[in-house]
């Protein structure tokens, strides 16, 4: 598995990490034996970094997440999130006490001192102008309660914002065949300023698998039935924010440019990595075999020009008016 290095962050992550949203909530139910199976999978195939929130499963995949680095504690970065647990997105429930109990809460839930990573689960657009937030985070550092911190963000312009922050370390972003907008602006500030980018959603909630067509059917518990128009949270973390329909249609163009030799899943992670200024993906999955699979797109080759830029041209012609402006 290759690694790379986070200049501030301070730590080499594997660049296929592994995405818990999965292991806690709103994909169906996981049985808990079924999640560490998963996250076994994942670091036998050198998997090294862990994503996961505080509101996944209201703490199950934290928890799922700390038992398994309990097993492995010198080769697991855990990087999880917090903010979400507010049930109104506002500046106001920023505050230093909420900062504080989240933080407590995870690592509680993690069983972690200090927690490795925390980055803020996507917050409102104030929150990052928000001077007396980001020192709350610098004293968790400097008191040891957190190694860093960094931000998850819905849009490109959070992310340059945060970039600027000197104390932000990783932002994490929707990067995939999907949405390329990240790669104009925010990969390369990320690179000139050492900071890591993690791309998330990089399959588009599974779209990118190529495994689904019209006839497919969700689970009323997942978000991919009951979020499709951003009825619980912003509907660009359900397939991308692309209409299904289109969705399918640029699939089935990216599977002829991925052709018959590589799974269109591993096609669209290798795409991820191939983009400069990328530290590391995390697909999420829902059992050993997907998570071998998805750790394997790392030594898979790279994507040839032709492919390149033939997914920018099933970008332009299918998915760019329903997502470049928007995020």
């Amino acid at each position: 598995m290759e690694n790379r290095r986070i200049e501030r962050l301070g730590r080499e992550v594997s660049v296929v990490g592994l995405g818990t949203w999965q292991l806690g909530a709103d994909w169906g139910s996981v049985d808990a034996d079924d999640a560490r199976a998963v996250l076994e999978s994942a670091y036998e195939h050198g998997v090294t970094l862990y994503d996961t929130a505080d509101v996944y499963g209201d703490g199950r995949s934290e928890q799922l997440v700390g038992e398994f680095r309990d097993r492995h504690p010198d080769h697991v970065l855990v990087a999880t999130k917090m903010g979400r647990r507010a049930a109104a997105q506002t500046l106001e429930n920023y505050n230093r006490f909420n900062l504080e109990a989240w933080n407590r809460r995870s690592r509680e839930y993690l069983g972690m001192e200090p927690l490795d990573l925390v980055q803020l689960h996507c917050p409102p657009d104030e929150v990052y102008e928000d001077d007396a937030i980001f020192d709350t985070l610098d004293e968790m550092v400097s008191d040891g309660r957190v190694r860093a911190y960094g931000v998850s963000v819905e849009t490109c312009a959070q992310a340059l914002r945060a970039i600027e922050r000197p104390g932000v370390a990783t932002v994490q972003i929707i990067l995939n065949c999907f949405r390329l907008k990240p790669l104009e602006q925010v990969l390369p500030a990320a690179q000139k300023n050492g900071v890591g980018i993690i791309a998330r959603v990089p399959l588009a909630s599974g779209l990118l698998s190529g495994k689904y067509d019209e006839h497919t059917q969700f689970a009323p518990d997942d978000h991919r039935s009951y979020n499709r128009h951003g009825e619980a949270f912003d509907v660009g973390e359900t397939f991308s924010g692309v209409p299904y329909e289109i969705g399918l249609q640029a699939v089935r163009a990216l599977k002829d440019l991925a052709g018959d030799d590589r799974p269109l899943a591993q096609f669209a992670l290798r795409w991820v990595i191939d983009q400069p200024g990328v530290s590391t993906v995390i697909p999420g999955a829902r059992s050993p075999e997907q998570a071998a699979a998805n750790a394997a797109a790392a030594a898979s080759p790279a994507l040839t020009i032709e492919q390149l830029d033939g997914v920018r041209e099933v970008y332009d012609r299918y998915l760019r008016e329903h997502v470049h402006t928007r995020w």
